[in-house]
């Protein structure tokens, strides 16, 4: 009988985690106390009993209602203190499972109104991704994202916010929320800007609305990678030109399942763009509602869809060529990949 690797020692790379929804329940527990913030009586039954809310997002009462219990849980991050132990626990819960590379996908005028301000705030984060970097060995980079509900003229503040900081940990930029508002076009210059300061575009879409959504990436915001993206599995067309032009799609199979996009794990179309060679990273996206970290996503990938070790071993190798890691670093990871097979 073949032996089954642990797929937490497999080395990977991590795209697509929220920097709110990485956090502990524990510690969501623990800091709304601290601040005195009052949780959804459905948010904290979840976070104490162990089981991530009951959540649905593919109609806008569903999104709302995993919103509001999203921006709950960023409620409880206000100090400075907050974001150092978020982003050092986000980093000791990818290593414990096998990652070796984070980019972390944040939104700073989220918590800009109780950390100083935008700038200040985006400092914060990258001081404490530089510092738990160097503590744990974790490689650890930031995506800003714009807020699809929001002004496109806000996502260019962003874009140029994000650029200024390129040379201190400011790797991508994104566009995050809900894809039914917001069309991309509306967010073209802030790519734009973004991409001419040397940023890798990374775009949501293809999640809560079709392949329309995910062309729209390409076309219009020139995504290098896109967040989701599985609903592209509805158009071959399509995924032949993900496959064809090497766009790594950040998939998130829990997150799928758990917000209603597909029934269960079996559905989500792993093998789909697998097979017709389109690049994955797979990603926890929001653990914190979804219940399910990094490591978890593999197993979906091996016992959903029946991915040998050597297809789980391409899937990591994936991950590392598709992050904006140094060369470097993604050589070392690959040969770890090599070395988890050949073990």
């Amino acid at each position: 009988m073949e032996r089954v690797r642990d797929l937490s020692e497999l080395p990977k790379a991590h795209l697509h985690l929220h920097f709110t929804g990485s956090m502990r329940p524990s510690t969501v527990l623990e800091l709304a106390d601290k601040h005195g913030v009052r949780l959804p009586e459905t948010l904290t039954e979840a976070l104490t009993s162990g089981e991530p809310p009951k959540l649905r997002a593919t109609d806008e009462r569903g999104w709302f209602r995993f919103q509001r219990l999203y921006d709950a849980a960023r409620s409880c991050v206000r100090e400075p203190e907050d974001i150092r132990r978020l982003v050092r626990e986000a980093a000791q819960e990818d290593l414990r499972d096998g990652s070796g590379w984070l980019e972390i996908q944040v939104d700073p005028t989220s918590y800009a109104p109780r950390l100083g301000g935008l700038i200040p705030t985006l400092e914060i984060i990258l001081d404490a991704v530089d510092s738990t970097s160097r503590e744990t060995g974790l490689g650890m980079r930031v995506l800003v994202a714009a807020n699809r509900m929001k002004h496109p003229l806000d996502a260019r503040t962003l874009a140029r916010l994000a650029v200024r900081y390129a040379d201190r940990g400011v790797v991508g930029f994104g566009l995050s929320n809900d894809e039914r508002r917001g069309m991309a076009r509306d967010f073209d210059r802030a790519f734009h800007i973004a991409r001419e300061g040397g940023l890798l575009s990374a775009p949501h879409g293809g999640e809560l609305t079709g392949p329309a959504s995910v062309r729209d990436c390409l076309d219009d915001l020139h995504a290098a990678r896109i967040g989701h993206g599985v609903r592209a599995a509805e158009d071959p067309r399509l995924l032949k030109r993900l496959a064809d032009r090497q766009v790594t799609c950040e998939v998130c199979p829990a997150s799928n399942v758990a917000l209603g996009v597909y029934e269960k794990p079996e559905d989500v179309p792993l093998r789909t763009f697998f097979d017709a060679g389109v690049p994955l990273g797979l990603g926890a996206d929001d653990p914190l509602l979804f219940g399910s970290r990094l490591a978890a996503q593999y197993e979906i990938a091996r016992h959903a869809h029946g991915f040998s070790d050597p297809e789980l071993a391409e899937l990591a190798r994936q991950s590392i060529r598709g992050s904006a890691a140094p060369e470097d670093t993604k050589a070392r990871l690959l040969a770890g990949v090599d070395d988890w097979l050949t073990s």
